[in-house]
């Protein structure tokens, strides 16, 4: 492994949006509603008999209440971190509160022609060729279920999905599913790429997203978290509210609900499993009142660093980054704002995974070309937070004093020496961009990243799957209903 590439902590501090004792009054308004509000879990599912047994109300329709203590102590048995391995057992991220990951994704159900331009529906060929082109980028540390397989979305669909990513990149995956089947599935074949269930526990191939709706966990939802704890899969489980709508329009309102339904799937999975590594992950957005849609970027992007920083105080990492997607029809001038204002947001509020990377029209549509261009970012970020050195030989007094005030430093081996250093190798930008003062052709940033994809797309081939291998994943499918 490449030691510590992720690395985010260290040299420059994040920022905490919220002073004093804010976020403790957050965390005490999320135990304040699952204790009196309470949280809805399928009542014909395993989970009001394990939250029973743990001395929760549980209600005859499935509605439990949580004794603040219970939920305390479930936050401090939860793993605080996990290693994320590669489909070779070979190389880890670490996902934790010290690191951010950048990954592509999730579920568009459209992408962007390459020869129109234009959106049409995906399909297992387009879920293919994304993860193909993030196995080549530098900066992308994992891929996710980028795109779905719009004319097969039941329960087999779901599962060649985890299979097309698995034949396509070497790098870990993040899974997400609606089907506990498709999960049951997806741990088989991780298990086959393995040698066993052991060996799946011990490197783990892949980190679960469960998204369970604000206060309110399906059956489905309830199987996955068990699943996952039981057999040692890593999971992030979180909803997406949307604040004005499914949860209070007020940023203080939507983010308690958000934690109290982190806080519940939590304590779900720590009564499957004593410290499992399964972590509450919502994203809090807001609607526009204008136009009732997904929107108000300063709200949601507060709300997100906000959520950094209480995780943070809980010890835990977060995977809420709002970097690297836009809510433009297409990728243009908009969309490169929005994802350069998201990215570089992350500087400071330091989640542990971006995983929207290429999303563009509210989530709807993927675009490789904005995939590229945040793959570039992250290498910033990453440049960024290696922080500076300050002493005598980054100060260079000596060499201040022997040049002179007159004198110029383009010749001095110090110069020489440092002038590499904590540089940003854009691929588009920086250096790369076209000035009158150099001979690079006058192209867009658009142009720009269009050539190198289409250089990616034709050089690229990921590490192909031992055949043996490939026919145990196509063993596992094939037998799915």
């Amino acid at each position: 492994m490449i030691a510590d590439i992720g690395l985010h902590e260290g040299a420059t501090p994040p920022y905490d949006p919220l002073p004093g004792d804010l976020a403790d009054r957050l965390i005490e308004g999320a135990l304040r509603l699952m204790s009196e509000a309470g949280v809805a879990f399928d009542p014909e599912s395993e989970a009001p008999a394990l939250l029973h047994a743990a001395g929760c109300d549980v209600s005859a329709d499935g509605i439990a209440r949580f004794e603040p203590s219970l939920v305390r102590s479930a936050i401090a048995s939860t793993a605080k971190s996990a290693r994320l391995w590669d489909r070779n057992g070979r190389r880890y991220i670490d996902l934790d509160s010290r690191h951010t990951w950048f990954i592509p994704g999730m579920t568009c159900i459209k992408v962007y022609d390459l020869e129109s331009g234009e959106p049409r529906d995906s399909d297992a060929h387009d879920l293919a060729r994304v993860t193909r082109v993030a196995d080549a980028l530098p900066n992308i540390d994992a891929v996710c279920v980028a795109c779905k397989n719009v004319t097969r979305t039941d329960r087999r669909g779901e599962i060649e999905e985890f299979a097309i990513m698995a034949a396509n990149t070497s790098k870990p995956l993040e899974y997400l599913c609606e089907h506990a089947e498709s999960l049951s599935a997806a741990i088989d074949l991780a298990a086959a790429l393995r040698g066993g269930r052991r060996e799946l526990f011990e490197k783990p191939y892949f980190l679960h997203i469960i998204t369970p709706l604000p206060l309110n966990y399906h059956r489905t939802h309830v199987d996955q978290i068990i699943a996952c704890a039981r057999s040692g899969v890593p999971a992030s489980v979180g909803t997406l509210p949307i604040g004005g709508a499914s949860t209070p329009i007020t940023t203080a309102g939507s983010m308690a609900n958000s934690l109290a339904t982190d806080f519940a799937g939590m304590v779900l999975a720590q009564l499957a499993r004593r410290g499992a590594f399964c972590i509450g992950s919502s994203d809090v957005c807001f609607m526009e009142p204008a136009t009732g849609a997904i929107g108000n970027f300063a709200q949601t992007s507060l709300a997100d660093m906000a959520m950094c920083q209480v995780r943070r105080k809980l010890g835990l990492p977060s995977f809420t980054g709002a970097g690297g997607h836009s809510a433009a029809r297409r990728f243009n001038e908009d969309a490169v704002a929005e994802i350069c204002t998201g990215m570089m947001q992350a500087f400071y509020s330091r989640p542990a995974t971006l995983d929207y990377l290429g999303s563009l029209d509210q989530g709807i549509t993927f675009s490789l070309h904005a995939l590229l261009l945040c793959d570039d970012l992250a290498g910033l970020l990453r440049t960024l937070w290696q922080g500076m050195t300050i002493d005598a030989e980054t100060l260079a007094l000596d060499i201040a004093r022997e040049v002179g005030t007159r004198g110029n430093y383009l010749a001095h081996r110090h110069t020489v020496s440092h002038c590499r250093e904590k540089l940003w190798s854009s691929r588009y930008l920086g250096a790369r961009l076209p000035t009158s003062t150099n001979s690079l052709p006058d192209s867009s940033l658009f142009e720009r990243i269009d050539l190198d994809l289409k250089r990616v797309l034709t050089e690229h081939r990921p590490d192909p799957l031992d055949a043996a291998i490939e026919s145990r994943l196509r063993a596992v499918v094939e037998a799915s209903p």
